[in-house]
């Protein structure tokens, strides 16, 4: 034998190893039956390297931990730290570098567990398989298989690499972590179409799937990295993260207010010491005051308690979040990639229809609970009749699955279509475990990818003996000589039985077919040979996997929301169009099989992506080129996935979302969120909290920059026009720090708006600060600013001195901001309400709590030497409160006139 030169895991030019016969893969392979000579395979191994996933590098972690240091955001908290420090004010500037060190900290580890996908996937290779040395059957570490050798394989198994089938009987496989199916794939010998989907491959084994029945022999085609979990692990490893809307947003708000505050404390110092000739001391206090002013040190951090709190009620709705940013993402999210499977329904088979000669019957109910009735098609009850019970038992007898209820919720022990036998019976009143035990099984044929059916031979309890038999439904007629029912002794009619068979299909049922015969009293033992041409054909069954009804409303929820719905499955395309159609997933959902889109180039696809709705038979590098074609046009993709094969596209997409119950610890290391209860449902509710948590940001953005803005304008104002300061940088920090702590925070407890999921996902491009945002946060700025000025006169005037001046200019600025705060908590509709004026508990506890420290600051002998202030009189607080009304009630008039002017644009 030749020894291949190069260093790969595979030969270097691989054919299409499903398309050739096994004997020509063992030749082409330069291996034989009966697998590789020892030395042969050692030299193979030098060769092609061993069949394991090579290893990352690996950013180096102290390396790693500084990086989380180098952005915009974090320069701008530290600079806010220096000035507060600066000012001897510890406490504000020790909470700014606990804020970065938090931060710093859980994108270290978050980074962590992002390399930790590529440590799942790496994983899934099996540690030990049997091998064919020479005719010897060996157990060998899983790395030291080389492309040729013979495997060998029993139910139970995991795949050690790609294997070419070259033997097989009753094989079915688990390849959910590959195709992303649930029910078990059928395995045979016989080669298939060359251009056929992974999932169509059916004498394939791939590395990392499990074998669930059967045994087989195949021939190892690949290994290591040249194995389809090892493109899949190349390709997350070539993904880049991608910055979240948010973080991009807060990136270009922390530059140009770092960059606009660094200009206007230049500019301020320049008038200080040029034109009013301050001295260079009193001069460096004024920027030190403006630099307090423009900087708002606790905006990230409740920015970051918003989105901790947004974390915990999506928790409470099944989401859980691995990443904090992830949460505002959901609610920018304006396109929802989804797999089918236990996310958009049930993952629970279903029988919904049965057709038998000259008959057909609808079941109701969905799942496993034995709830539902058998309909005729006027609606009216169907009764087991003989051909129709006949039927039914049939398909308890020839089963392996049995139905049993824990906790009050029904599961099925074995194949799912065998257990929604078992269910349809239940519901026409039959007892599954009654029947099996009057009619005793004496043997059966197992169901065989070769043969496409399985048979069980039965006692009856009159001592006679039956065969049963159910299959493909086209494999089942070929064997039947005559049908049951009215048209009992009479040849199968061709046409009637396809026609039922194409309009299942249609409906995107899985079918199977149902026959029996008498057998003799002295048959112990069935072979195939025995049914063929003698069985009466009993009728067919259409299995479906059911829509959820909460997905159906959740997709409605959507479509309201301007988010559009994609459906990418590895099922094919006309059972995905049936599901998409009673989903509701569009008026006419479009269809694009992955074939069809190989042959779609990268610049071509993305106006195909948007217009598409389900995309079939998807392989992992067609959900990856979907995910980026969208993206390329704007649109926020969230992706499920539970497979490996969904691993490379969750990453990619803005928001990776991995399943709980079903999904790989590779999906799941992947992705930034994951479900508990795998239901598309969840999805959405984890959408209305992420535009809830974005609405509550900017809340928080919107009454923030003005209270600050105003101090800023006023400090602005003062030196330009050489008036004495009408707050000291002591009273800022201190106006920051006790409405940071009460009033700032209880924003990011606000309940969502109502209408929340009848707006339009916002542009990926769109400012954290939109135009109506900057012009509130502007107006409300001159407005504290004219009101700062205005009682600063109106206390000197009164003779109150400039620290009583200072001491109502402090009160006037905390009461206008609690006036504002309720102003601001709807961005959306009017605050003049009975819902608005009440409050929440949380802002009505801020607004006690801040009153409080506001009268303590005011009248404390201590306080009063710490701050120079005084006590104002009844009088002065009556003045201070009418002017927060006043400022409430120009605020809601501009806010109905903004609204009104963007509606008429």
């Amino acid at each position: 034998m030749s020894t291949p030169a190069t260093r790969s895991n595979a030969p270097s030019s691989s054919p299409a190893w499903h398309a050739l016969p096994a004997q020509d893969v063992l030749q082409q392979l330069e291996s034989t039956a009966d697998g590789l000579p020892a030395d042969e395979a050692r030299r193979r191994l030098d060769a092609y390297g061993p069949n394991q996933l090579p290893s990352v590098a690996r950013v180096h972690p102290v390396k790693r931990l500084l990086l989380q240091f180098h952005n915009t955001l974090i320069y701008f908290l530290l600079t806010a730290a220096v000035a507060a420090a600066f000012l001897r004010h510890f406490i504000d500037a020790a909470v700014i570098v606990i804020v970065v060190a938090v931060n710093a900290i859980v994108g270290f580890i978050q980074e962590g567990k992002a390399e930790q996908a590529l440590d799942a996937i790496r994983d899934l290779i099996a540690p030990h398989a049997n091998v064919l040395r020479g005719g010897v059957k060996q157990d060998v570490p899983s790395s030291r298989i080389a492309p040729g050798d013979v495997v060998v394989l029993e139910a139970g198994d995991k795949v050690p690499a790609d294997l070419r089938i070259l033997r097989a009987r009753n094989l079915r496989v688990e390849e959910a972590i590959l195709t992303g199916e649930s029910l078990a794939a059928e395995k045979h010998a016989d080669p298939v179409a060359a251009d056929a989907a992974l999932g169509d491959r059916a004498c394939m084994l791939y590395s990392g799937t499990i074998v669930l029945t059967g045994q087989a022999t195949g021939v190892a085609v690949a290994t290591g990295s040249a194995t389809e979990v090892g493109r899949i692990s190349a390709m997350i490893g070539q993904v880049a993260q991608t910055s979240t809307p948010l973080l991009a947003q807060i990136n270009r708000f922390g530059k140009l207010l770092t960059w606009s505050a660094i200009a206007m404390a230049a500019a301020l110092y320049a008038v200080a010491t040029l034109v009013h000739a301050y001295d260079g001391a009193d001069a460096l206090m004024l920027v030190v005051a403006l630099a307090v002013s423009v900087v708002p040190e606790s905006l990230p951090a409740v920015i970051t308690i918003t989105l901790a709190i947004g974390v915990q009620r999506m928790a409470r709705r099944h989401a859980v979040v691995r990443q904090l940013p992830a949460v505002e993402t959901l609610g920018a999210t304006s396109v929802i990639c989804t797999d089918k499977t236990g996310t958009l329904t049930r993952n629970e088979m279903t029988v919904r229809r049965l057709a038998v000669p000259g008959l057909e019957v609808s079941v109701g109910g969905t799942g496993y609970a034995p709830e539902g009735a058998l309909v005729l098609p006027d609606g009216s009850p169907a009764r087991p009749d003989d051909a129709l019970a006949v039927l039914l038992r049939s398909g308890v007898l020839c089963n392996d699955a049995r139905v049993v209820e824990r906790s009050g919720h029904w599961e099925v022990v074995g194949d799912p279509m065998e257990g929604a036998l078992d269910v349809l019976a239940m519901k026409a009143g039959l007892d599954p475990a009654e029947e099996r035990r009057r009619w005793r099984r004496l043997d059966e044929i197992p169901f065989d990818a070769e043969h496409r059916y399985m048979a069980t031979l039965n006692q009856a309890p009159d001592g006679g003996r039956f065969i049963f038999v159910k299959g493909a439904p086209e494999r089942v007629l070929a064997m039947c000589a005559d049908q049951s029912g009215g048209a009992a002794g009479q040849p199968p009619d061709p046409a009637y039985w396809h026609a039922r068979i194409d309009d299942a299909a249609a409906h995107g049922e899985r079918l199977l077919g149902f026959a029996m015969a008498q057998a003799s009293d002295g048959l112990e033992r069935l072979a195939p040979g025995q049914l063929e041409g003698r069985l009466t054909l009993l009728g067919i069954m259409g299995f479906i996997d059911p829509p959820r009804a909460e997905a159906i409303a959740s997709i409605a929820d959507c479509r309201r929301a301007g988010i559009a719905v994609k459906m990418i499955t590895g099922d094919h395309a006309a059972t995905a169009s049936a599901i998409a159609r009673q989903l509701a997933l569009a008026d006419a959902p479009q269809v694009l099989a992955g074939s069809a889109l190989d042959g779609i180039a990268d610049a071509d696809l993305p106006p195909i992506a948007q217009r598409t709705d389900v995309f079939a038979r998807a392989n992992p590098e067609h959900k990856l080129r979907i995910v980026r074609a969208l993206q390329s046009r704007g649109a926020i993709v969230a992706m499920t996935g539970d497979g490996v094969n969904d691993a490379p596209s969750l990453k990619q997409a803005d928001v990776g979302i991995a399943m709980g119950r079903k999904g790989t610890e590779a999906a799941k290391e992947a992705s930034q969120m994951v479900l508990v209860d795998d239901n598309f449902a969840s999805i959405v509710a984890a959408v209305h909290e992420g535009r809830t948590v974005y609405d509550n940001i900017r809340k928080v953005i919107g009454w923030t920059l003005p209270s600050n803005g105003g101090e800023v304008l006023s400090v602005i104002i003062a030196v330009l026009f050489a008036l004495p300061l009408p707050m000291l940088a002591v009273h800022i920090l201190w106006i920051n720090l006790v409405t940071t702590v009460t009033l700032g925070m209880v924003l990011a407890f606000e309940p969502p708006e109502p209408g929340v999921m009848r707006r339009p996902p916002r542009r990926r491009d769109e400012a954290l600060a939109s135009g109506f945002l900057l012009w509130r946060i502007v107006f409300v700025s001159v407005l504290f600013m004219l009101g700062t000025f205005a009682v600063f006169e109106y206390a000197m005037q009164r003779g109150l001195g400039e620290d009583g001046a200072r001491t109502m200019v402090v009160n006037l600025i905390v009461v206008m901001e609690i006036f504002y705060l309720f102003n601001v908590r709807y961005l959306h509709m009017t605050s003049f309400s009975l819902r608005g004026a009440a409050g929440t508990p949380a802002v009505l506890a801020a607004v006690a709590a801040v009153t409080a420290l506001q009268l303590a600051y005011t009248y404390l002998p201590f306080m009063q030497e710490v701050f120079q202030s005084t006590p104002l009189s009844v009088r002065d607080g009556l003045v201070i409160v009418g002017l927060g009304i006043l400022l409430m009630i120009i605020l809601e008039g501009e806010k109905q006139l903004s609204r009104k002017l963007r509606g008429a644009a």
